[in-house]
């Protein structure tokens, strides 16, 4: 077995090392019944409980009581830039955008297949380097969305607007890494293989009286209150996926849960931080003020050293820290199971350019 790198890339994420641990037990024999989880009946009573757990233990991390609904859906965090105004746009009404990146300008043009979309703000002007901060939003929209952090240009709301309507997030990047009160979103989505878990599943957690006020025919699988009716088994779910997810978000309880997960996340992003602003070598893309704790976005001041810069963190086992295309430089991603001692080993290569 190769030595463990060190895993900077944006996703899909790295994950604890008994996560992967217990997930590859269950794979062989899941708890010992003698059978792989990947064969087992998503309706068995060895199953169940685990979709049950796992949509459980969403609402103990995020202090929500039973008025909001957990699902594990397919589809990734794109599906649900359809199913978000299918479920909540109303036939004559409309809706406001706010627009921070490829993501997010990627849920504007989905829901604009479906009624009246107004982008009420967007950092496009500045290749979406800052958060736009100066916008209001009124009681005429069906609802707000926004995408809370931005994974190829390392930006991320550092909070979030009052709005007289309903308040809508995309948190696929930045989801269980820092305390909100969530409370405050209507509706939370989030693909999880950023933060998570595996690929093959997205999260969905929505205050169950906000739907079927649309007077739209939804189709079966792009209505969410069909998913709360089925608990997530509308369809068969994808088991390995939810399975994982449940571990990660196990072991994030056992160790403190999203308290302890901001506090150990911002220490990463201060240590990196800290050598873009002072190495000569380096600097950053966001803006300072709208920086983000999740996904570091950088690039060398002088063209030249890239080469012996990309030999240099090779060298050292570090893995995934090449920009997004768009972007260009480099992209550290620092999300919850990244170690300390991981960031510590790009700065000493930093250091050493």
């Amino acid at each position: 077995m190769g030595t463990k790198k060190h895993n900077f890339s944006a996703g899909p994420c790295i994950l604890p090392q008994e996560v992967f641990q217990k997930a590859s037990e269950a794979i062989l024999d899941f708890n010992g019944i003698g059978l792989s989880l990947l064969e087992i009946s998503h309706r068995s009573k060895d199953f169940v409980p685990v979709m049950d757990e796992a949509r459980a233990i969403v609402k103990r991390l995020m202090n929500l009581d039973d008025s909001y609904e957990v699902l594990y859906l397919q589809g990734g965090a794109s599906l649900q830039f359809i199913m978000v105004p299918f479920n909540l746009l109303t036939k004559t009404g409309k809706a406001a955008y706010l627009d921070t990146g490829t993501w997010a300008s990627n849920a504007i043009k989905e829901a604009k297949r479906w009624g009246n979309i107004d982008v009420v703000g967007s950092s496009a002007d500045e290749k979406y380097s800052y958060i736009p901060k100066d916008y209001s939003v009124d009681s005429s929209y069906d609802y707000f969305h926004c995408t809370s952090n931005n994974t190829i240009y390392g930006t991320q709301m550092k909070s979030f607007p009052e709005v007289d309507t309903l308040k809508v997030c995309d948190m696929s990047s930045d989801i269980f890494s820092r305390q909100l009160d969530f409370s405050k979103f209507d509706l939370i989505y989030a693909g999880a293989q950023k933060n998570m878990g595996p690929a093959g599943t997205v999260l969905v957690v929505v205050k169950k009286d906000i739907l079927g006020k649309t007077n739209r025919d939804i189709p079966a699988y792009l209505d969410y209150a069909l998913h709360i009716k089925k608990e997530s088994m509308f369809n068969t779910p994808p088991v390995f996926a939810v399975y994982a997810s449940l571990l990660t978000l196990q072991h994030l309880e056992k160790n403190g849960g999203i308290a302890a997960a901001e506090e150990r996340n911002n220490a990463k992003a201060k240590l990196l931080y800290d050598e873009i602003d002072y190495n000569p070598n380096f600097e950053g893309f966001a803006k300072k003020e709208d920086r983000s704790v999740m996904n570091v976005s950088f690039r060398l001041t002088d063209k030249s050293k890239k080469e012996k810069f990309d030999q240099m963190w090779k060298d050292a086992g570090i893995n995934g820290l090449n920009g997004h295309r768009s972007v260009g430089g480099y992209r550290a991603s620092l999300y919850n199971a990244l170690p300390i001692e991981s960031v510590q080993v790009l700065v000493d290569v930093m250091k050493a350019l």
